[in-house]
């Protein structure tokens, strides 16, 4: 049988957001956190001490005996310290760490705390059941720029965001440390009020479950809401140190659970972590996959008795990696800002775009104007993504990458090719709608509003690089324009080329709007400068010679005002604003 620990990356891999998480102290326990008991059993030693009596070894019969009721906690603490103040100061001496503590790393939260904040911030968990009373979870999800809903006590369950439309939420059943309103006697823990009762139900019904670092013997109300669960939509994984008691046993029966023996909690979730970013990079399709169906393009474009084959392949496809490119995958809310973020995210979008890319680039290279049509639906389909309207800027721009990638590579075979009226096609008609508005998507594609200068150095190898998005889509499309452009040389003139014509048609359009020329700036507006070997010159060289085509093409679109003179004075404008530019 396969290990149910491998089931278990698989299961979290590919459903994103089904299991919750339930918590015990055991997570917390190599930070140093005392469990709700222990602070009780501490707070008793104290009282002794001062009274000048001993009440080992059973400081809670020793209490029982002194002051004939049990040592409830809440009470407890109410006759220790009688002022709210007194009591929160009391807390935090428990949950929270002194100087000494912190440079031990205790207090603080572990590589549990931080492996769960990560499957958090991407998706894979938004629900947590817990026990404790600490904040090291919240701790660490603040560091990943994730702001969790928190339900600590009944009434926070009047006002909280229903599940399903938060990013993620943290159910603390036996309450938080800075309220003196704790669970932790066995009267107090036999019985939940009924809100948290029905939110627990809920959880339970319709998430899957992983257990880790909780003892069900102590927690009686919420393992009954264990035991009347009837329902296993998604299954439950225990984990364990060691052999679990009856009572655990008893659960587990009754879930179907699969049991994983774990050496700690630590260990546990930071494999897990691992384990599921790798099956993210390893999804990346098989080499295979992509020739197979580059091959069938090949096939169906030359022959018209394939045009629906063509069409099918294309447009599913294109469904493939439009449903991938949802928030969940990609969440643009509650995610700070990071280097390692941005480079996951920039990979991501690759290795899912890399069949797609394939066939656009094929296809706009062997293909001719009947099959203009199914690019442009194709390309409008995966730059008009459906998603959260609010969010990260960063991230909000970044959706636009995959489609970045697509007209790229696209918009280089095409010129590769000399089909100059599919480049053209794909400047002056694909559409992006903003609202109720439509503009050409050439506005948005573009290296510039995809990635500003100072994020796009944050990828890997870029820190110094005048235009980083440029130079890093230079570098990643080398090789899926190989085959068609296998000449260094000739594969830059055509990238240079792409990136140039697109700046002087984004200029001439902007000109017109606003009375201000300028377009975004690509690798060309630093390689060689001034020598004659620049895609400005080249351009220059054919205007003097009267071969210039793909000019002649896109003055024929309309651009420009359908005049050469036109182009002329974009093109001088342009290129002396790009003369001014302080590093060129």
């Amino acid at each position: 049988m396969i290990d149910p620990i491998l089931s278990l990356y698989f299961s979290i891999h590919s459903n994103p957001g089904v299991y919750a998480l339930l918590l015990g102290s055991g997570v917390s326990r190599s930070a140093g956190i005392p469990t709700g008991w222990e602070v009780v059993l501490d707070l008793i030693r104290k009282l002794a001490r001062l009274k000048g009596e001993d009440c080992e070894p059973d400081p809670g019969a020793w209490f029982k005996e002194k002051f004939g009721r049990e040592p409830e906690y809440s009470r407890l603490l109410y006759d220790i310290s009688k002022s709210s103040s007194e009591r929160q100061q009391l807390h935090k001496s428990y949950f929270e760490p002194t100087e000494e503590e912190r440079e031990q790393g205790l207090k603080l939260p572990t590589s549990a705390h931080k492996a769960i904040a990560e499957l958090i911030s991407k998706g894979y968990v938004k629900v947590i059941i817990t026990t404790n009373f600490d904040r090291l979870l919240e701790k660490a999800l603040e560091e990943s720029g994730v702001m969790p809903v928190v339900i600590s006590t009944p009434d926070g369950v009047d006002g909280a965001i229903p599940l399903i439309h938060s990013k993620f939420t943290i159910i603390k059943v036996n309450g938080d440390y800075l309220d003196a309103r704790l669970k932790i006697t066995e009267d107090e823990l036999s019985e939940y009020d009924e809100r948290i009762n029905l939110l627990i139900d809920r959880i339970l019904d319709e998430f899957g479950l992983i257990v880790c670092g909780w003892s069900a013997k102590w927690d009686i109300a919420l393992r009954k809401a264990l035991e009347h669960c009837k329902s296993h939509r998604f299954t439950t994984f225990w984990t364990a140190k060691e052999e679990i008691d009856d009572t655990s046993k008893k659960l587990v029966g009754l879930r179907r659970a699969q049991i994983i023996s774990i050496e700690n909690a630590d260990s546990f979730f930071s494999e897990l972590k691992e384990k599921v970013l790798a099956l993210e990079d390893i999804s990346k399709p098989h080499p295979l996959s992509v020739k197979a169906a580059v091959a069938s393009l090949k096939k169906y474009i030359v022959d018209d008795r394939f045009k629906i084959n063509l069409h099918d392949l294309i447009t599913s496809e294109t469904e493939k990696l439009y449903l991938e490119l949802n928030d969940k995958n990609f969440t643009v809310q509650g995610v700070a800002f990071s280097a390692d973020e941005l480079v996951k995210r920039v990979q991501r979008y690759e290795a899912l775009s890399e069949i797609l890319l394939n066939l656009t680039i094929n296809g706009c290279y062997w293909g001719d104007e009947r099959h203009q049509k199914l690019w442009l639906e194709c390309f409008e389909r995966i730059a008009n993504h459906a998603g959260e309207l609010n969010g990260s800027t960063v991230w909000l721009k970044l959706r636009l990458y995959p489609a970045l990638l697509l007209l790229y590579g696209a918009g280089i075979a095409s010129i590769a090719a000399e089909k100059y009226g599919t480049f053209s096609t794909l400047l002056s008609e694909v559409k992006i709608r903003d609202g109720s508005q439509e503009e050409l998507a050439i506005f948005y594609l573009n290296t510039t509003n995809v990635m500003k200068q100072s994020v796009g150095q944050q990828l890997l190898g870029m820190e110094r690089h005048y235009t980083p998005l440029s130079d890093h889509l230079y570098d990643h499309l080398r090789i899926f324009l190989k085959e068609f452009l296998p000449d260094d040389f000739h594969y830059q003139i055509c990238f240079d080329k792409f990136e140039y014509l697109l700046a002087l048609v984004y200029a001439d359009l902007r000109e017109k709007e606003n009375g201000r020329l300028w377009g975004p700036i690509g690798c060309f507006g630093w390689r060689y400068r001034d020598s004659d070997k620049s895609v400005m010159n080249e351009i220059e060289q054919e205007i003097e010679k009267g071969y210039r085509p793909i000019i002649e093409t896109l003055i024929g679109a309309g651009f420009f005002n359908v005049s050469m003179e036109r182009f002329k004075q974009v093109k001088k404008s342009y290129d002396d604003f790009l003369a001014k530019l302080s590093w060129y």
